[in-house]
């Protein structure tokens, strides 16, 4: 297993990367407590972390494969892993299977996405190989029209569906619109982005013998974050010791959080990563813990899946708390945040997703609910549409072909921005 001592990962890292030799400058010589550590700015990261005159990588690009990442928002840029290291990140990844239900005989459908230098097909179809449990690989991709997909899951009697919630989604609604069921799926492994309350009835008609299920935490930037926690709570992980340090720290303060229940940052540091080394790197996500103790914490959202409307800040959660509040009747099937701007100013429309082939009616009334339940979690926001800063909040409904999802990964995005920018 090649984890590395941390005391022996900074030495190495500090002589060999100029970018970390930088920023470690002013540190004493020898250095073996993390927190003695900067946190990594993520945009001067990747300003270093260039294709040409690279100062991140440790040593030449010569033995490597390199995948595409930051896709679902800012512009792409590369993420490298030896041979060696790959095998690391998707074995112990592939361990972890288990704990989300991964059974001896599985017949899995991978319906993640691949090509253009993307990671996440490969990465599942390398972590199935890899787990300790003998299974059966279908590897379909999230591309791959469900007119053909729905008779590859038939045919093979496929039991385990793995794929982003917003592909799960898709493959569902085609299936409800067309009359269909899967009973055969048992499992359906998510990741990628979180599973709302509000997808799991569309789920739930689609393939009414499977559960939901976190295959995992991890991105091909940040490498490891965690395991699945087997439990009701899907949003429940825990670190992937010894390969991984995962630190949540105060939003505000840069303090390391060390009780449950307190939200903050997701920071990560891998030990198994040497060439393009992640040293108290920010995974871009808020979570608390759960079980400080076992390592175990409960992921918030995306830290940047929020949405200054005006004055107002608002996180997608504060919307779909509000659906969920509202839709007894598991009516929506899906939530986004759209933002536009008129007349001049802001304003903040719910796209809400109903399945297809549904009644409408009484769906107005249930936007009324949905905006009043959010007015009152955000008082900020009927405050400042009162005052005539931001228009008042509105609905708009849609079907789930309508959201709006990354071209390239396929995953919902949550908050669309239609502001002009010029």
């Amino acid at each position: 297993m090649s984890v590395h001592p941390l005391s022996d990962l900074i030495r190495h890292t500090r002589l060999n990367s100029p970018f970390y030799s930088d920023l470690y400058a002013a540190l004493p010589p020898d250095v073996d407590d993390l927190t003695a550590l900067p946190v990594v700015d993520q945009e001067a990261f990747w300003a270093a972390n260039t294709l040409q005159g690279n100062r991140v990588l440790t040593g030449p690009l010569s033995e490597a494969v390199v995948y595409k990442t930051g896709g679902t928002t800012g512009a792409p840029k590369f993420s490298c892993y030896t041979r060696e290291e790959w095998r690391e990140f998707t074995t112990a990844f592939g361990q972890g299977l288990v704990d989300a239900g991964l059974r001896p005989g599985h017949r899995v459908a991978d319906l993640f996405y691949a090509g253009d230098l993307y990671a996440s097909f490969l990465f599942v179809l390398d972590a199935l190989a890899h787990a300790p449990v003998g299974n059966v690989r279908l590897p379909i991709g999230g591309a791959a029209p469900p007119e053909s997909t729905v008779p590859a899951l038939e045919d093979f009697r496929a039991q385990v569906v793995a794929g982003t919630p917003t592909t799960l989604c898709r493959l569902a609604a085609h299936l409800v619109a067309t009359g269909r069921q899967l009973p055969s799926v048992e499992l359906l492994f998510f990741g990628g982005e979180a599973l709302f309350p509000d997808q799991r009835p569309l789920l739930a008609a689609a393939f009414p013998q499977a559960e939901p299920r976190s295959l995992g935490y991890a991105s091909v930037d940040a490498g490891l974050l965690g395991r699945p926690v087997p439990g009701p709570d899907p949003r429940v992980h825990r670190a992937f010791t010894p390969h991984t340090v995962v630190e949540i720290l105060d939003e505000t303060t840069g303090e390391p959080i060390r009780e449950a229940g307190r939200a903050g940052r997701v920071i990560v540091t891998q030990l198994y990563r040497r060439l393009m080394p992640v040293l108290r790197y920010p995974a871009g996500d808020r979570a608390e813990w759960t079980d400080p103790e076992a390592g175990c914490f409960r992921i918030l959202g995306r830290a940047e899946e929020g949405v200054r409307v005006g004055p107002v800040s608002l996180y997608a959660q504060d919307a779909l708390a509000a659906v969920a509040e509202a839709d007894r009747d598991g009516r929506v099937v899906g939530t986004q945040l759209v933002v536009r701007r008129r007349e001049g100013r802001d304003g903040l429309v719910l796209r809400l997703a109903t399945a297809p082939g549904g009644d409408d009616a009484g769906l107005e009334s249930l936007g009324r609910t949905v905006v009043d339940g959010l007015n009152r979690a955000r008082p900020l926001y009927p405050e400042s549409a009162a005052a005539g800063h931001v228009h008042p909040l509105a609905v708009e409904w849609a079907r789930h072909t309508d959201l709006v999802v990354n071209s390239r990964s396929g995953k919902l995005v949550r908050v669309v921005d239609e502001r002009p920018t010029a």
